[in-house]
């Protein structure tokens, strides 16, 4: 079960990094052959739910995650959501950090634990540095794209 991360900065407020990390359907532009389907109602809070599907028609695999803190950043303080992994094949959680950076800027932490069921143990090494890579192009999209 390989923990990675990484970090960003970028020249936004903390409020527009926020919106743009955490609206989820925008991460089905950011990761490629991805759909995300929201399905609690708006707006996000401790408790919404929502399935990124990746892959082309059945082959492919849902990941389930369920929002477990959100603490928007307000008054320049950081912001913090945590999402847990929870469906069949693909566990884990995953924490988006953002807090004030140098020059007004923002700072981005993006830190994760993924675990895919049945894949073993020999594979953990692969497995982060594809994570990584994917996660990381895709939070760079996301910051990029208003």
């Amino acid at each position: 079960m390989p923990i990675f991360s990484f970090a960003r900065t970028v020249p936004l407020t903390l409020d527009e990094t926020w919106r743009r990390l955490t609206e989820w359907p925008r991460h089905a532009d950011a990761v490629p052959l991805t759909r995300i389907q929201v399905l609690t109602p708006a707006p996000t809070r401790e408790g919404s739910r929502f399935v990124a599907r990746s892959g082309i028609g059945p082959l492919g695999f849902d990941d389930v995650m369920e929002v477990t803190v959100w603490r928007p950043p307000t008054d320049g303080r950081p912001g913090l959501c945590r999402l847990e992994k929870r469906g069949r094949m693909i566990l884990g959680w995953a924490e988006i950090e953002v807090r004030p950076g140098p020059g007004g800027r923002s700072r981005v932490v993006w830190r994760e634990e993924l675990r895919v069921r049945f894949l073993p143990r020999v594979f953990d090494g692969v497995l982060e540095r594809t994570a990584r890579t994917v996660f990381g192009r895709a939070a760079n999209r996301l910051l990029r794209k208003a």
